[in-house]
């Protein structure tokens, strides 16, 4: 006995990274040979039904906070598209809830919303958000969540979007800047205020030399060296401003005008 001890304490003192990697091979190897019983059971956690309804409803918040600021702020085409999201939405709660009925009024009170948003009436766009608003408070209570309130929206919790829509406005802000030379829409029989040979917006985005950075560069300077008498006219624009004509170049680029 006192021989193995001393062998012990020799491997300890002259090979300290040896015994190391001795126990942790033999921790390895005690932990895969552990019985099967002792391994959890491969099985869904129970209440994992209530989860995924919970995960709906976290979806459905986010695409009704961003509904109502892209219908406010007059964003047709990303209300249309929340619309859409939130209609999915609903339909799949009527899967694990009992309260599909609630869900099937909360599809009608949206057919309203999507109403309002095909015909751009911001007003009603207002009135048919807040009769969804209660539909799904109703819903709630219905299936006892009555402390679950959902509200029109104060503030929106997305800071790093953008709920204008910048390509309208960068078509906007085009015609007013560029419109007195330029054709900004597509128009084939559409001609500039002032009858100068200008370029087509659409032929400019189409060139193969052209870039969202050198338009975004060329926006920012001082507009010389081009058009009649190289004295192009500096329109003077905000950096927003000409995000948005970037952002509408871009989608002219794209194929789509609007």
């Amino acid at each position: 006995m006192t021989g193995d001890w001393t062998a012990i304490l020799t491997i300890m003192t002259e090979k300290p990274g040896k015994i190391l990697r001795t126990l942790l091979l033999g921790t390895i190897l005690a932990t895969f040979s552990l019985p099967s019983e002792a391994a959890p059971p491969d099985v869904a956690p129970a209440g994992s039904q209530p989860s995924a309804l919970s995960d709906l409803m976290i979806r459905l918040q986010f695409q009704h906070i961003k509904l109502w600021f892209a219908g406010r702020l007059n964003n047709w085409s990303l209300a249309t598209y929340e619309a859409q999201q939130i209609d999915a939405s609903l339909k799949n709660t009527s899967k694990p809830s009992p309260g599909g009925a609630d869900a099937n009024r909360a599809i009608e009170k949206l057919q309203a919303v999507r109403e309002a948003i095909q015909s751009l009436d911001v007003s009603a766009f207002t009135q048919a958000y807040s009769a969804l608003t209660n539909e799904c408070n109703g819903c709630h209570r219905a299936n006892g969540y009555a402390s679950i309130t959902i509200q029109v929206p104060v503030n929106s919790p997305f800071p790093d979007q953008l709920f204008t829509d910048q390509v309208a406005d960068g078509r906007a802000l085009a015609n007013a800047s560029c419109g007195g030379c330029h054709v900004v829409s597509d128009g084939a029989k559409d001609t500039p205020a002032s009858g100068f040979p200008a370029p087509r917006f659409v032929e400019i985005s189409k060139r193969a030399s052209f870039s969202a950075d050198g338009l975004r560069q060329y926006l920012m300077s001082g507009h010389r060296r081009l058009g009649p008498d190289q004295a192009m006219p500096n329109p003077r624009l905000a950096d927003y401003q000409i995000e948005a004509i970037v952002a509408y170049f871009e989608a002219l680029r794209a194929g789509g005008s609007r």
